[in-house]
């Protein structure tokens, strides 16, 4: 991880207690502040310190542990579109089912910067004269058991193999329409590792 300004003053201020302790010679402490103050990442700075004792007082820390991100604020487990059309996408909790039902009308759902509050999930379609797009990240397993009346789905074929990849399940009925999903990868500032998220969340959420 990058270094702040303020790690850099931190660890001048423990080299310059060092200096006054006797811990280090003036040569010593000029070399140590001049690689200090070049330094980007706390890998950088941490050699700097490595042979001196901590300070009597708070001691730096050049230890940063990476936040896990809070989930998102649960959203309406149905998605309706009549006459129109309508989305989910960005960064949304899916619930353990998600209802979609359209008539006359086309809904976009993307999973690829969603958050999974189960392992497995269910979206449930009931479309009628429309149709369904929905776009997974890779590495989710997709199992479609919906049924098409003069219409079709489309289903991407399986990417992984890994046991405990999580999973979205496509069900419901559509009349004179169908549902199509895709995998994409996640795009920009979206682009995470979804799964250990979902893991972190379910753990969260039972108390392991």
């Amino acid at each position: 991880m990058r270094a702040s300004d303020a790690d850099r003053d931190q660890v001048a201020d423990r080299l310059r207690e060092a200096l006054a302790e006797g811990r280090i010679t003036p040569e010593e402490h000029a070399e140590r502040i001049d690689l200090v103050y070049k330094a980007k990442t706390y890998a950088d700075l941490e050699p700097v310190l490595s042979d001196l004792p901590a300070a009597a007082g708070p001691r730096v820390d050049l230890r940063k542990e990476a936040r896990v991100p809070a989930p998102p604020p649960p959203q309406s487990p149905n998605i309706v579109a009549v006459f129109g059309g309508a989305e989910r996408k960005g960064r949304w909790l899916v619930e353990r089912s998600t209802n979609v039902t359209c008539i006359f009308a086309g809904v976009d759902v993307d999973f690829r910067q969603a958050v999974l509050s189960q392992a497995e999930v269910t979206v449930n379609v009931i479309c009628v004269f429309g149709g369904v797009d929905i776009v997974v990240p890779p590495g989710v397993r997709v199992v479609g058991s919906n049924v098409a009346i003069f219409g079709g789905n489309d289903m991407p074929e399986d990417d992984t193999v890994a046991p405990d990849a999580p999973v979205i399940r496509v069900t419901g009925v559509t009349l004179f329409g169908g549902v199509s999903v895709t995998r994409k990868e996640p795009s920009g500032k979206g682009r995470k590792n979804r799964h250990k998220e979902l893991r972190r969340l379910h753990e969260r959420r039972h108390g392991h």
